[in-house]
């Protein structure tokens, strides 16, 4: 079972590199916070949604604690945002966005994970009669939506959309598609992937997704 606790959320976070680097009474102030936000978002605190949580609860924590100890709220959206942005890599995954057999591979790679790391709170629609070259599937329900948006926090929503972006927006040979998220005000969430013969620039144009 994996615990539920501050350090241990923070430390698998997208801020565990920027996070020691805190003055140690913030670090401590954020740690506070997130037992707060542990206890009001219990009903989420399941086995499968523990990385989803370790995102949302430090975010939310490090945003409003960084404002308490005199940031605004723009710089401190601006510090959240940027170093949650900054740790990302997608160099993996345009490495393997090469290869010929990487939209088969997702086909059955992202159901199956997203199966063992979405507890509840979550819904999908996937689609087993797509083509070849192209693999769609749309998110329904999403607990980023539903703990940020009673919150009034859809911005930290959707700076974590964003993070797909720069995960998936310059895959080799992929169109990566998305025209609406919830965190975003769309009724769902959708994902398109589209495989093509040759690279961005040479037959077709890359979409600017949201």
């Amino acid at each position: 079972m994996k615990e539920y606790i501050p350090e241990k959320l923070v430390a698998i976070s997208r801020y565990q590199k920027f996070f020691p680097s805190l003055p140690e009474d913030i670090q401590q102030d954020i740690y506070k916070r997130m037992e707060e936000l542990l206890v009001e978002e219990k009903e989420y605190c399941d086995q499968g949604n523990y990385e989803h949580m370790a995102q949302i609860l430090t975010s939310i924590a490090m945003y409003e604690v960084l404002q308490q100890h005199g940031k605004t709220e723009e710089e401190a959206f601006k510090i959240v945002s940027e170093e949650m942005w900054a740790f990302l890599d997608p160099s993996g995954m345009q490495k393997m966005a090469k290869l010929k057999f990487f939209l088969p591979l997702m086909k059955k790679v992202v159901p199956f994970g997203f199966s063992k790391k979405s507890g509840i709170g979550w819904r999908y629609t996937w689609h087993e009669d797509d083509p070849k070259d192209e693999f769609h599937f749309e998110c329904n329900e999403c607990i980023y939506e539903k703990i940020l948006k009673k919150r009034g926090l859809l911005k930290l929503g959707a700076m974590c959309c964003h993070a797909d972006i720069i995960n998936y927006g310059e895959l080799p040979l992929t169109d990566f598609i998305r025209t609406k998220t919830l965190c975003q005000g769309g009724d769902y969430c959708d994902f398109r992937f589209i495989r093509h013969t040759t690279d961005a620039g040479d037959g077709w144009e890359r979409t600017k997704s949201i």
